[in-house]
């Protein structure tokens, strides 16, 4: 499957606008601030029905209306062709998803249609930055390629929002464990999934950040907010040790008013090895070209989870991370894609590259005020 066609209407900078892909895929070349990056937004936002950026609905609608839509057409090059869209109303503050034409019964079901993943130069704060970005990166993943993790995750928010609303009141302790169960119960679910994932993916991940960093080595590992999970396998193990963690943590959280313990303050380690061979934190002690390239090496991860997961090549989509790179890792990352059996490459610039995608067949357009110029 590749996406063969796009229809946006009023999507941030795009008021009315129809694309046609090829299978190989395309180059799109313009100045800053005239779309490129929003279009590769509007792709990934039919994966996950939300802004890669981080916006919420209501800025992706074109300034001056009301309602934003966006649809993608999939095709397997022999007729079979599917649908997915979505639109927001911002008056309303409603979002409608369809596959086909028809909603589903729930969002979740609409996920990952596209088989896209998107790297960004903003990806480098998946590393650099703070645990929620490395805890949503997880989430998304883990949603897109394991049946029944949303809807954990889904729960054990509502059971912490709910505990955490009786320990900013200072309920009773007993009051409070009534939530406890259901914490435990679906946040287990949640650390073994990941667990799960980055045991299977940290082999890969090294890898990959060997290869684009010229042989530099890099470790990804998985940091629960308590010791005892760490040593957990399984989902059993890992409510026993949430249990216990919870109760050695029950006056702390008592006196601050929230949740300690759970996948909510679990992170993701990055690490490398000094000249002297020490450990060193990637987030703390990295450059800005090894945080670069562990973010590139765990979006490579990624694809190939999708991969797996979706039974095809993911659509890449590359907005302008050349211009990050120096020579030798943007070279180590078009081999990569080439070694990708041929999926569809959409990429970004603002001037031609010297990097060769796709053996230099993609197709180059240009992009100004939010009107892709195809030749």
């Amino acid at each position: 499957m590749f996406l063969s066609r796009l229809h946006l209407r009023n999507y941030r900078n795009f008021a009315e606008q129809v694309v046609e892909f090829p299978p190989q895929g395309a180059a799109l070349v313009g100045d800053n601030g005239q779309g490129k990056t929003n279009l590769l937004e509007a792709i990934y936002y039919l994966e996950i029905f939300r802004s890669f950026r981080g916006a919420p609905d209501e800025q992706l609608v074109r300034f001056g209306e009301e309602v934003f839509r966006a649809e993608a057409r999939l095709s397997d090059g022999l007729g079979g062709d599917r649908t997915v869209s979505a639109a927001f109303d911002r008056r309303a503050r409603k979002k409608k998803v369809a596959l086909n034409g028809a909603e589903p019964e729930r969002l979740g079901d609409a996920l990952g249609q596209v088989g896209a993943v998107i790297f960004s130069p903003s990806d480098v704060e998946i590393v650099a930055g703070g645990p929620g970005g490395r805890r949503r990166f997880l989430d998304i993943v883990l949603s897109l390629a394991q049946p029944g993790y949303l809807s954990a995750v889904q729960r054990y928010r509502q059971a912490l929002f709910q505990r955490n609303t009786l320990l900013r009141k200072g309920s009773s302790r007993a009051l409070v464990e009534v939530w406890d169960a259901g914490l435990v119960l679906a946040g287990s679910r949640v650390i073994a999934a990941r667990q799960r994932w980055v045991a299977a993916r940290a082999d890969s991940f090294a890898a990959h950040y060997e290869r684009v960093a010229g042989g530099q080595p890099g470790r990804l590992g998985y940091a629960p907010s308590a010791p005892e999970m760490a040593e957990a396998q399984g989902e059993a193990q890992v409510q026993e040790a949430f249990r216990g963690a919870l109760a050695r943590a029950a006056d702390r959280e008592q006196r601050r008013g929230m949740t300690l313990v759970g996948p909510h303050r679990d992170d993701l380690r990055f690490t490398t090895l000094s000249a002297d061979g020490a450990v060193l934190e990637l987030r703390t002690y990295g450059s800005g070209g090894q945080q670069r390239t562990g973010a590139i090496a765990l979006r490579m991860v990624e694809a190939e989870t999708i991969h797996e997961a979706r039974g095809r090549q993911p659509l890449i989509l590359l907005d302008d991370v050349f211009a990050e790179l120096d020579p030798g890792r943007s070279q180590r990352i078009i081999d990569w894609i080439e070694t990708e059996d041929g999926g569809q490459v959409i990429l970004t610039s603002p001037k031609p590259t010297d990097f060769h995608v796709r053996g230099d067949t993609l197709p180059r357009w240009g992009i100004r005020d939010g009107v892709i110029l195809q030749d």
